[in-house]
């Protein structure tokens, strides 16, 4: 499977310049990171969700301000509604009149859903990875994000990142899995944790209007990423099924669900 690196572009012309690339044949697929993360730091953490998948054209990009993307230090840039602006930008410019599976994990699950809300005409299927907080469950994880950039505007990010550390709360998450630092500025990131902090999901009535093929991935015990939130999304999507992983080899193959969920759903492509 043959990698092209393509240089940043301004996705529909204008916002920031994201980093991305193209991988493989087949299939249209966008695949998004979590937050602080890029396309590196999904690899090294063992999270690249279509990672050696036939069939598959995989476009895969660093959010803004994120990797090797440009940013800014305002935490408007960095609300889910924006990134989502920004997915459906760059499906325009790589995909246009295409319909594209939609694959992401954490802010990239949320960033897909927002997206596929405003234009579910764009969208074939989404694989949603670890949800982030929603709704009910989003006013704690708010307060540690705003925690989080005052932290990272007295410490740094490398810093923040080592003495934050702690051990995986669920049994899915590696112990051994490599310690790295937020792959985000240090003049970006409390601005990248504010907007993570100001922002929501649609509201429920709006999700549950989705009728797009939906794989909920998720695994326990991750306050970050409550088990909950996938379970309500399972209720709310009229076409949706959810895997749980307990035990890192079952996230390992997480990416052969996932290619094998594209295909099945590739006529809608």
């Amino acid at each position: 499977m043959t990698t092209t690196r393509r240089p940043g572009a301004r996705p529909g012309g204008d916002g920031p310049a994201l980093a991305r690339d193209v991988r493989g044949e087949g299939l249209p697929v966008v695949q998004l990171h979590g937050l602080s993360s890029s396309r590196r730091r999904d690899e090294v953490f063992g999270l690249d969700l279509t990672a050696g998948q036939p069939g598959l054209q995989v476009l895969r990009y660093d959010a803004r301000g994120h990797g090797f993307s440009s940013g800014s230090a305002d935490p408007a840039d960095y609300t889910w509604p924006v990134l989502a602006a920004d997915l459906l930008g760059l499906l325009r410019d790589e995909f246009p009149a295409r319909r594209v599976h939609g694959v992401g994990q954490s802010m990239g699950s949320a960033t897909l859903l927002t997206a596929a809300v405003a234009e579910p005409e764009r969208f074939a299927s989404l694989t949603l990875g670890i949800p982030p907080t929603a709704w009910e469950w989003r006013r704690e994880q708010s307060r540690l994000y705003e925690l989080a950039a005052r932290q990272v505007e007295r410490w740094g990010g490398a810093r923040w990142a080592d003495l934050t550390r702690q051990p995986p709360t669920s049994p899915a998450i590696s112990p051994d899995r490599p310690v790295t630092a937020p792959d985000v500025a240090d003049e970006w990131l409390p601005a990248a944790f504010r907007g993570a902090a100001a922002s929501d999901l649609p509201a429920p009535e709006e999700v549950a209007r989705l009728a797009v093929p939906v794989l909920l991935l998720a695994w326990p015990g991750d306050a970050s990423h409550p088990l909950p939130v996938a379970e309500h999304l399972l209720e709310l999507l009229p076409d949706a099924r959810l895997e749980v992983a307990r035990s890192p080899e079952e996230v390992a193959g997480w990416p052969r669900l996932v290619g094998d969920f594209v295909q099945s759903h590739g006529g809608a492509g």
